[in-house]
């Protein structure tokens, strides 16, 4: 029989969505946030940028606001953008309230940065480490609430009506919109148990999938987990064509992928070529501070018309004490590879960051499925539209996490406790068939990175989509066969997520924002025209 947990709030991920959005749900009932990994290992401790909001008395609304459409692509929804504008400055006070220790200047102020895309000086940081920060200390206060958070477990499905055992709905049968979400089943990694877990509400804070490429700044738990479960549920999902590179990753062959944060160009960092010439007057006339896609599409483009394996960012023109003191991690982490980033140019390349698609949601983050939400970056909340802005998705987290809070808080969201199919599942362990299809992951990587990456055309996607199709054939009939296992369940969710981004990617006629294909003019028109996958939820 399977053991079955009853809550009133089920969080799914341990970031700066999961961890805001529940300390503001417990003021209304029980919350358990299950996390796959430790509760710290999460995008948002990774973010070494900061979180942008208007606090300056210089800065207006509507200029953050237009900064965030223009980056956009003509493709982001004006309301979304508006809400995340306006109501995020409360929040980033509430973390400082919570005892966020954002830099200050001289004078006892925020010392605001700039970033690309940004025409005003914005940006609350802690050095180049404020993701750390902002998980420190959210952390403390759930823990300080009492807030229930499970290591080591990871979501197998959500339960929706399919998985019913009264009253349940017939295969097929299950229209779009009109499923209801029960909760999730829960793989235990320390016990292999594999439970239910039911809830009045079950919110997705899993962050993105930058595993789905060879080269990401993202950690190693970052594989589409929430878009997977939300897809195989019968949510729709988003602009998934939409994958952000970021510009500058420090070029290491042989080391993990790390990110040079976004805050040194707006502190004056120059890019320049090989030989030495700063090349982006050629590309964009904001130069360094255009938007990411720009940018990343411009080193790309000198990558391959000079050959070159990496393109410098410089900042050997800026006080040595003003970098360590402004970037020490950054810093300390290139001395230990033999670069001295006060005389020696960072060696560089673009690599891939964030997921500016997802989940589709409103502006409360409901899914179609009643009772799912998603917030951060699983979510498609149409914030970003074609292109994020830089860090605004902190900021996106924070928003979102509070007005799902508020919505059931204010609102009769409720489930009965409705019987629900045991787990079914048997397999055998077979290790010599484990080890060929581990192989899949770095195949699944080594495609997208190839073909899916900065630059697209229809031949490239076509010939991905043939390959991460048999990739994802070869992992779902061993998932099928086999016992349950962490690795099992993260390969047959990127292998989904690498789907929907080649089958969205493939859906978009035209160059937009993040999406550039040779095929297709570029078109930054406004449009709310999204890409939308969905399948029936009965046929999980």
């Amino acid at each position: 029989m399977t053991r079955v947990v009853d809550t009133d709030f089920l969080i799914i991920g341990s970031g700066i969505s999961g961890l805001y959005g529940a300390l503001l749900l417990s003021e209304f009932g029980r919350v358990m946030i299950i996390t796959k990994e430790e509760v710290t290992d999460a995008n948002t401790s990774y973010a070494q940028g900061g979180i942008a909001g208007v606090l300056a008395a210089s800065d207006t609304f509507e200029s953050h606001i237009q900064d965030t459409l223009i980056s956009g692509a003509g493709l982001c929804d004006p309301e979304a953008v508006r809400i995340l504008v306006t109501e995020g400055p409360a929040h980033i006070r509430k973390l400082m309230e919570l005892g966020a220790a954002f830099d200050q200047d001289d004078t006892g102020e925020l010392d605001l940065g700039r970033e690309g895309g940004h025409s005003e000086n914005r940006i609350v940081h802690s050095k180049d480490l404020t993701g750390k920060e902002v998980e420190r200390v959210l952390l403390a206060a759930a823990r300080e609430r009492g807030i229930e958070i499970y290591e080591h477990q990871s979501a197998v499905d959500l339960i929706t009506c399919y998985h019913l055992t009264e009253n349940a709905y017939e295969p097929h049968s299950t229209p779009p919109g009109a499923n209801q979400c029960f909760g999730a089943y829960v793989y235990d990694r320390k016990t292999w148990e594999i439970y239910i877990v039911r809830a009045r509400a079950t919110i997705l804070a899993t962050g993105g999938a930058g595993q789905v490429y060879m080269h990401n700044t993202n950690p190693d738990v970052a594989t589409g987990d929430g878009v997977a479960l939300a897809y195989r549920a019968g949510a729709v999902i988003s602009n998934m064509e939409f994958y952000q590179f970021h510009p500058t990753a420090l070029y290491s062959p042989g080391y993990k992928t790390f990110l040079i944060t976004e805050a040194m160009r707006g502190d004056g960092a120059i890019l320049r070529g090989l030989d030495g010439d700063p090349f982006m007057k050629k590309y964009d006339e904001r130069l360094e501070l255009a938007p990411r896609d720009i940018v990343a599409r411009a080193i790309d483009a000198e990558m391959k018309r000079t050959g070159a394996p990496h393109m410098y960012l410089d900042v050997t023109h800026l006080p040595r004490e003003h970098i360590m003191a402004k970037f020490p991690n950054i810093y300390a982490h290139c001395l230990d590879l033999g670069i001295e980033i006060s005389k020696d140019r960072i060696p560089v390349v673009p690599a891939a960051h964030h997921m500016s698609g997802g989940v589709r949601t409103d502006v409360d983050g409901r899914t179609c499925i009643e009772n799912l939400f998603a917030v951060g970056e699983v979510a498609c909340t149409g914030v970003h539209g074609g292109n994020r802005l830089a860090s605004n998705s902190l900021l996106e987290g924070l928003v979102f996490a509070a007005r799902i809070a508020e919505f059931i808080g204010s609102s009769s969201v409720e489930t009965t406790r409705r019987g629900v199919k045991s787990w079914q599942k048997d397999g055998l362990n077979n290790a010599e068939e484990w080890v060929l299809v581990q192989h899949n992951f770095n195949e699944i990587r080594s495609v997208m990175w190839d073909y899916v990456g900065i630059v697209r055309s229809d031949l490239r996607l076509d010939r991905a989509l043939r390959r991460i199709e048999m990739l994802s054939s070869e992992i779902n009939d061993f998932y099928r066969r086999t016992v349950i296992q962490n690795k099992i369940l993260e390969l047959r969710n990127l292998a989904l997520v690498g789907k929907l981004i080649v089958r969205s990617a493939r859906a978009r006629k035209e160059s937009r924002g993040l999406h550039f294909s040779t095929d297709y003019a570029e078109n930054r028109e406004p449009s709310l025209a999204y890409t939308n996958l969905q399948r029936n939820a009965s046929s999980t």
